[in-house]
């Protein structure tokens, strides 16, 4: 993660607490894909704390996926937002929360991340 989005992350984390786990590795590299890293997986119900490694156990927990630009919100924030959660749900969990982190609102991006149950969280410089 960079310098503009590891902060965004670990504040909203702070909020909501649980295991925070930064640049989860949903999909291994492979010949035939790259490597797929999520900003940010925070599991529910453990311990807070940030996780030493990039990758944990999530079958039947209770999950909640981060993508994060310091950007306004946008088409790209939005797809990889939601596309993750198919990424993820290979692993298995119980539940899904989706969470986009911004440095700047859009109200039409917002709207469509409404209705696509993806949460718009807004955190300025």
């Amino acid at each position: 993660m960079s310098k503009h989005e590891t902060w965004r992350t670990r504040q909203y984390w702070q909020t909501i607490g649980g295991l925070l786990i930064e640049e989860f590795v949903s999909v291994n590299a492979s010949e035939l894909n790259a490597k797929r890293p999520i900003d940010g997986l925070i599991v529910l119900n453990e311990p807070t704390a940030i996780h030493t490694n990039n990758f944990f156990d999530i079958k039947d927990k209770d999950v909640v996926i981060i993508q994060c630009k310091a950007t306004r919100l946008g088409m790209y924030l939005l797809g990889q937002i939601y596309f993750s959660q198919f990424l993820i749900q290979k692993h298995q969990p119980r539940s899904i929360k989706l969470v986009a982190i911004c440095g700047k609102s859009d109200s039409v991006m917002e709207g469509l991340a409404l209705a696509h149950n993806i949460e718009v969280v807004v955190i300025a410089e």
